[in-house]
């Protein structure tokens, strides 16, 4: 069966790219452009990984991680933010959330798959 993953990232570009390269590494992708959407999918397709940008246009995405880690449902999958923002406030801001990660912007288009795999349990 095809691993599942999220990308929720408001940049329509990112998005494809991101979208773009998991699709390429056999991933199933579904995409948010902001984090409202992104919580509602992953509580209806419990992904294997979330993507997600830090600055969204509702709400940071530490925020989301937050609502998705107090859901059962969701609590156990890996979020991997990615966000140009790689300042230690935005790290701080990242560091107590549990089973996530970290890649900074713009994405290193060879490694990002096997980053993001990394993250994922099985």
């Amino acid at each position: 069966m095809r691993k599942k993953a999220l990308v929720v990232d408001d940049n329509a570009n990112n998005l494809l790219l991101e979208k773009d390269l998991l699709e390429i590494a056999g991933f199933e992708v579904f995409e948010a452009e902001n984090a409202a959407v992104g919580i509602a999918i992953a509580r209806k397709e419990r992904p294997d990984i979330i993507i997600m940008d830090v600055r969204l246009p509702d709400m940071r995405g530490s925020e989301a991680a937050k609502i998705l880690r107090q859901d059962k449902e969701t609590s156990g999958i890996p979020i991997v933010f990615v966000t140009a923002s790689v300042m230690a406030e935005g790290r701080e801001e990242i560091k107590p959330i549990a089973n996530s990660g970290f890649i900074g912007k713009p994405i290193n288009t060879r490694t990002f798959v096997t980053e993001i795999s990394q993250f994922i349990k099985g």
